[in-house]
Parts: C-alpha cells; structure tokens; sequence
C-alpha cells in the first residue's frame, strides 16, 4: 500500500525539483528539506496503514474465536419443537449463550425457515429433516450444518372415517405444512409407493395442498380436505378435534434398518449457519448446551408437568395452550433425543428425489456433531455423512 501511495509522491516532488536546474539554491533547500518532510510523513502515514491493516486482520481474527454479539434462532409452534419451546421459555438456551442475546422468530414449516436463514434473518433454526437436506444439497455443502437431533416421531397422515385403506385415496385431496417440507416429501414419497403419481403443481392422481397447519384444521373440519400428513400438535387436533382418523403412523414405516432404532426417525433437528458457526464457534458450542439441557429436562420431567410446561411455552409461542387431550396424546407420540438419527439421512434424501423436492447428491458433510459430543459426553454418530 505504501508503494502504490508514498513513492508517486515523492517521484512527482523530485521530478519538480530536477527539472528547472537555475533555481536559486534557499530555494532548492527549502524543497529537498520539503521532500524528506514529505517522504517521512509518507513513511509514517504508510507504518500506520500497515499497523491499521494489520489491527484489522487481528481483530477479524479475533471475531471469528468471539462469541456472537446476537444470536437469532429459529423453530416452529409444534410439540416436536418442544426442545425449542422449553430451551426458550424456560431460559436453558440464554443462559448458556453468556452474553450473547437471544432472539427468536417462529414459522410454520421448514422451507420458510431455511429461507430466512439463507437470507441472514437468523442464525440457527430447529427444522425438519428435508429442507436442511435440500439447502445442503443447492448450496453443495455451503450453506447448513446440522449440529444435533431433537426430535423423532410425531407425524401422521389423519383422514377422514370413511377412508379404510390406500385405494381409497385416488382422486382425494390432501394436505401438507409446506412444499418441500418434512412432512410433504414424506406424503409424496409414501403415495409413490402406493402407485398414485403426485406432482408439485397439486395435480395428480392424488392432489397435495400444501397448507398453513391451522388453516388445515379448519378446512378439514369444513370437509374441504380429505386428509393431511403433519407433525404434532397438529396430528392429534384434526384426531380429538375434527374426528380423523390414523391412516399412517410415520413411525411403523421405520424398521431400523437404516438407524438401528426400530420406530424412530428424525422429526425435528437443529441445524446452524456454516458461515456463522465459523466465525462464532462459542456460541454454537452455548446453543448446543442449552438444547442439551432442554432435551434433559423433557426426558427427566413426570408426563403430567412435562405438559403443563411445554403446553405454557407453546402458547407463548404459537399464543394459545392447548387442550389436555391434545398435549397428553401429542407428547406421547414423540421421543426427544440429541441423536439426529443420521442413519436416516440417505432414505430421506431419496425421498426428496422420488417426491420431486430435490436433487440426487452427495450429502457427506452435512453433519458436524463435534461440539454436541463434546458438550453431551456421549458419542453420537455422524453414520459416515460429516464429523462426529
């Protein structure tokens, strides 16, 4: 920088001087003292630029080891983000950030979360499975880690009475949280093994709407829906509320080939901005404490408390409690782990190409569950797909 700023200067100010030789000498005195005036502030304006420079670079440095002056966290109104909704309400998640403030911000599905995480509106979200697949898989490995599980179970495909088996289905319409969502590729890719084609245009022999969770209820119970595929609470409301019924519990899809665990498979997981985990590699390590704590705390917590809590912090959230019922058969459907079952993660990937969601993919280097281990003490497998 100091070539490019201090030696023009100085070449300007000599060329000036040499060139009109009868000068008087006091004259050319008062230049050449001039010059080394000039040269010397030169060398000091370019020692503070490189010293300016050189702060610079250490400071940028010393950013990237310094916790985060806000983290801003995403999850959803729904029973399998109780590890979000109890870390937030009861203070695990901020009191393990430091001074690291915490903001939230709540959303109905998946693909709407990874836009704003993409978009830098926040920083970390708990997801489900297939929109973090599919930001790993545009981004080709740029864009996500998933850090840690946080829920398996709690979704089902509810319809309605008179509808007894798959064959009944054709020419149904029925819906899902969001296009590209956990729930919407597993939908799509169940009906595809049923031999119904579903396209993403909600044509097909069985049509999806993918729908807002609420307005979902009310159309059910309106008869504008034959049926949705969805998480809990939402499962159990069209069950206990609008009188559906089971035709497909997720769970009984998964026989553990794939994790080992019969049963379980990822419902909701956490996931974190790879640029911001960089650069703030403490406070992902603080999250990470905190959902470790809440996970505790649900596995720990007699069923009946376990309710009232996560039932006070949902409406906190979402803005109303609800029913008894609702909570005590949603809770019941779901396992909370730190485990993200990352098994799972080929079949779900492939569920996404078969749906027609995303693109086939390496998807090696989603995870990084390093500072999870570290922090929970356990090892949790990474199944091959990134660092454990």
């Amino acid at each position: 920088m100091s070539n490019s700023q201090d030696n023009p200067g100085s070449t300007r100010i000599t060329a000036g001087e040499t060139s009109n030789p009868k000068r008087p000498r006091r004259l050319q005195i008062g230049i050449a003292v001039g010059v080394l005036a000039l040269l010397g502030a030169g060398a000091a304006v370019a020692t503070t630029a490189g010293n300016s420079d050189t702060n610079t670079s250490t400071d940028t440095a010393a950013a990237t080891t310094s916790p985060a002056a806000e983290l801003k966290l995403g999850y959803f109104g729904n029973i399998t983000h109780a590890p979000a909704l109890v870390g937030v309400n009861q203070g695990y998640i901020k009191e393990n950030l430091g001074s690291t403030k915490l903001t939230t911000q709540v959303f109905n599905a998946g693909p709407a979360a990874i836009e704003a995480l993409n978009a830098g509106a926040i920083d970390a979200t708990y997801i489900g499975p297939n929109p973090a697949i599919n930001s790993f898989v545009k981004s080709k490995g740029e864009s996500i880690s998933i850090i840690a599980g946080a829920a398996s179970g709690g979704a089902q495909l509810v319809v309605k009475p008179d509808i007894k088996t798959a064959a009944d289905l054709k020419g149904k319409t029925l819906a899902s949280p969001q296009l590209g969502g956990t729930q919407d590729v597993a939908l799509r890719a169940w009906l595809g093994k049923q031999g119904y084609k579903t396209n993403t245009d909600g044509s097909g022999d069985v049509a999806i709407n993918p729908t807002e969770n609420a307005q979902t209820l009310k159309l059910f119970q309106n008869g504008k829906l034959d049926g949705a595929w969805l998480p809990e609470p939402w499962a159990s409301r069209l069950v206990l509320q609008a009188g559906a019924k089971v035709l497909v519990d997720e769970k009984d899809l998964w026989d553990g080939s794939q994790t080992g665990k019969p049963g379980e498979f990822p419902t909701t997981i956490l996931i974190v901005n790879k640029k911001f985990a960089a650069e703030h590699p403490q406070t992902v390590e603080g999250l990470l404490r905190g959902h470790v704590a809440a996970v505790k705390w649900l596995n720990d917590t007699p069923a009946a408390e376990k309710a009232t809590q996560v039932n006070a912090a949902l409406k906190e959230a979402a803005g109303k409690a609800l029913p008894q019922d609702v909570i005590d058969r949603s809770l019941q459907n779901i396992t909370f782990t730190v485990d993200p079952l990352a098994g799972a993660f080929p079949k779900l990937l492939q569920d996404g190409v078969d749906a027609g969601t995303t693109k086939q993919a390496d998807i090696n280097g989603i995870f990084d569950l390093t500072v999870l281990n570290g922090v929970a003490g356990e090892k949790t497998s990474a199944a091959g797909l990134g660092k454990d």
